[in-house]
Parts: structure tokens; sequence; C-alpha cells
């Protein structure tokens, strides 16, 4: 070989041991729990109620910003023209000297003392604007994890049944194997083989499809963990579930939802909201008072004729009072409309309640319909490989047909399919009874 060949054949098997490591490297084994944490920080949706958040939490701090004092300052110049003074009906005109150039300085300020409760109630709207925030956000999360969660047991499912589908193929090219050489001695027709043959088409069809799905999945749960599209997500098998908190009774599950859901978080903040609402509807109704300061800097001084060319400076310190006497019959209507609201929000917490408590119902039954399916599953799987064990002694013993052979491998391969399903069934449904109860 020329030194020109061997260096081509050297970068090629260089390239290609570089491709290997960088395709390894995009692969990555993730736990769930890793998913979640991985989500927090990147998923957008997630990112968007953070946001959410820091907003309401800024307008805190506006609200309390209405306590503090409010200074103003305004400063003009002016023109002023020439004067005239004259009789009652605009007889006997005498014109009268003014200076001309005129300036006006006003620095005020207000500190509210008493505002009928307006200024409490506002910052307490925004503190449960705030805590609104903070449940929706914890909402939007668990939906996150639970979407991640389906997707991460999908993956896990397609992994175990391309494993089904590889286990499967390689015994069915191990029985064709065996019945080409049995053909060879003349003991089975070229039907026989030919089954074989299209049976493992379907094997490696069905191995295909899961696999195409899986590249699906993948895409949908790295664009939602925010990753580039070129990784792939490994699942690991750490999917062991605690013994008291999966077989719990039903109503540890009520008590949990009851502290953690969102849903009723959110109900009970809507109710708080309401009954604020109307304490500020009702402080429109009381007067307010407030210290007041001005200070003035005028000049020239009209009021004296003739007119003085002088600034004159004065101040003054108070306390001031305002009453809305309107209030008393345009807030009526609002108070009303506000205890209607909240008349309306305490409905909505009942059937906040009730929702989440016939849903939690619900999941819970579902898990233990689906631990009753598992345990069917497995006494299936023991039941069709017992059966396939039976079939391919007597196949071989030339007491079988071919077709029961291929019957017996397809019972197998359904139940064992069902198992895995069954498997993850079970999680799935154990990690929606926790989104149910915001535990996930």
């Amino acid at each position: 070989m020329s030194k020109k060949s061997l260096l081509i054949v050297t970068m090629l098997m260089t390239m290609g041991a570089t491709g290997r490591l960088w395709a390894q490297s995009q692969a990555l084994t993730m736990s769930l729990e890793q998913l979640f944490q991985t989500a927090d920080l990147h998923n957008t949706s997630i990112k968007s109620f953070d946001a959410a958040i820091r907003e309401a939490e800024a307008g805190i701090k506006a609200a309390k910003a209405e306590r503090l004092p409010d200074v103003d300052a305004s400063v003009a110049f002016s023109y002023l023209g020439g004067g005239c003074i004259m009789d009652r009906d605009f007889s006997n005109g005498v014109g009268v000297h003014i200076p001309h150039y005129g300036n006006n300085f006003a620095l005020t300020a207000s500190m509210p003392i008493y505002a009928g409760g307006a200024i409490t109630s506002g910052i307490n709207l925004s503190r449960l604007a705030a805590d609104m925030a903070k449940a929706n956000a914890s909402d939007n999360q668990q939906r996150v994890r639970m979407m991640l969660a389906g997707y991460y047991l999908q993956l896990h499912n397609l992994k175990n049944q391309e494993q089904v589908f590889a286990e499967n193929i390689a015994l069915t090219e191990t029985l064709i194997g065996h019945t080409q050489k049995r053909q060879s001695e003349g003991v089975v027709l070229k039907n026989d083989l030919t089954r074989y043959e299209l049976q493992l088409e379907q094997l490696k069809l069905g191995r295909t499809q899961v696999q195409n799905q899986a590249k699906v999945i993948n895409h949908q749960l790295i664009t939602a963990l925010g990753m580039a599209e070129d990784v792939t997500i490994l699942t690991t098998d750490a999917f062991e579930l605690s013994t008291e908190s999966a077989e719990s009774r039903e109503d540890y599950w009520q008590l949990v939802a009851t502290d953690n859901s969102p849903a009723l978080r959110r109900a009970e903040l809507g109710v708080k909201i309401s009954e604020e609402k109307v304490r500020m509807e009702k402080s429109a109704r009381r007067p307010t008072v407030a210290l007041v300061a001005e200070e003035h800097l005028d000049g020239p001084i009209t009021i004296e004729i003739p007119n003085l060319n002088k600034n004159m400076n004065y101040f003054f310190v108070g306390v001031g009072v305002k009453y809305r006497f309107g209030s008393l019959y345009k807030n009526k209507h609002k108070i009303n409309k506000a205890r209607l609201g909240t008349e309306t929000a305490r409905q909505q917490q009942q059937m906040a309640v009730e929702g989440v408590e016939n849903a939690v119902q619900s999941a819970y039954t579902n898990l233990q319909t689906a631990h009753a399916e598992l345990e069917t599953s497995r006494k299936s799987v023991e039941l069709a490989s017992q059966n396939y064990e039976v079939i391919s002694n007597r196949y071989q013993n030339g007491l079988a047909l071919v077709t029961d052979m291929v019957d017996a491998a397809n019972q197998r391969l359904d139940a064992q399919l069902r198992l895995v399903s069954s498997r993850i069934n079970v999680l799935y449904n154990y990690y929606n009874l926790k989104f149910i109860t915001g535990t996930l």
C-alpha cells in the first residue's frame, strides 16, 4: 500500500472513530427526576410562569409604595401684560403698570394617614396575586412533569418492546436455521420454512415501528426539555415504587390532595381575592386623611395697587381631609357586585373540591386496576411460555405443525408485549395519581 493510500485509510478510520464518539456523546441516560430538574431550568412554559411570579412580586412593592409621601415640584416663568382699572360699567379706564416678568415656584408634599383601607387592600390584593401566580406556576410545573413522565414512560415501554422483538427475532432466526437443516434432510417442507421467514419479517417490521415511534417520542421529549435536536434520551430501570405510598389507601391520597393540590389552592385564593375586593369597594365610602405641606415662591405681587415688583415666599403645613359623598350612592352597586363575586368564588371552590376528590378516586381506582392487569399479564406470559415449550417439543418430535409453532410464538409475543405495557401502565397511573394530588 502506498503512503498516500495509507494516509487516506488512516484519516477515514479516525473520522469514523470520532463520529462514533460524537454520536455516543449525544446519548444521555437520565432518570425521571433528572428530567424534572432539567425542565425546571430550561422548559419554556415553566420559565414564563417564573417571570409571572417576579412580575407579581414587583406588584407588591408597587402597592406598598402608595404609603410613601407624594412630592411634586412646579416652576413657571411668564410675561404679564399691562393692566387696566375701570368703573363697573367699563368706563373711565386708567392704565396700570404691571411688572412684565413673573415667576412661580411651588413644592408640595402629601402623605396619606388614612385612606379608608384602600392602600391596605391594594397591598393584600397584590400579595394574593403573587400567591395566585405561584399556584399557577405550581400547577403548570405539575402538568409539564406529567407530560415528561408520559413521554419518558413511553420511551421506556418502547425500549422494552424493542428488547422483546429482538429476543423473538433471535429465537426465530435460530428456528429458521434448524428448519433449513431439517429441510435439507427432507424432514420438513419448503412451506414450513417460508412461514418462519414470514414471521421473521413481521417481527423485524414490528421492531422498526417501535424504533421509529421512539424517535418521535424522543423528539417531543427533548423539545419540552429545551435540548438540542441531536440528543437521544436513554431511560433507566430505576422505577422502584415505594410500597407505602403505592399501596396507601384512598383516604391517604385524598388528604394529600387537600394539602397540595394546586387547583384547590387557586380556588381558595380566588375566594380571598373576592373578599378583599369587597373591602376595597367599601373603602371608597370612607374619608381620606393626609398630611400636607407646601412651599411657594411667586412674583411679582399683583394683588396690591400699585403692584410690587418683588417675590413673595410662603409655606404651610396641615392635615387634609377628603370625603366623596358621591360614593354613598355610586359604590353600593360595586359593593353588591363584589359580594356576588365572592359567592361565585365560594361555589367554584366547592366545585374544585368535588372535582379533585372525584379525580383522586378515579386515579386511585385506575391504579388498582392496573395492578390487577399486571398480575394477569404475568400469568399470561407464564402460560404462553409453557404452551410454547410444549408445542416446540411436539414440533421437534413431529407431533405438531409449523402453524402451531407460529401461533404459539405469536401468543407468547403478544403476552410479553402486554406485560411490558402493563408494567408501564402501573407506573403511569401511579404518577398520574401524584399529579392529581400535586405531589409529582
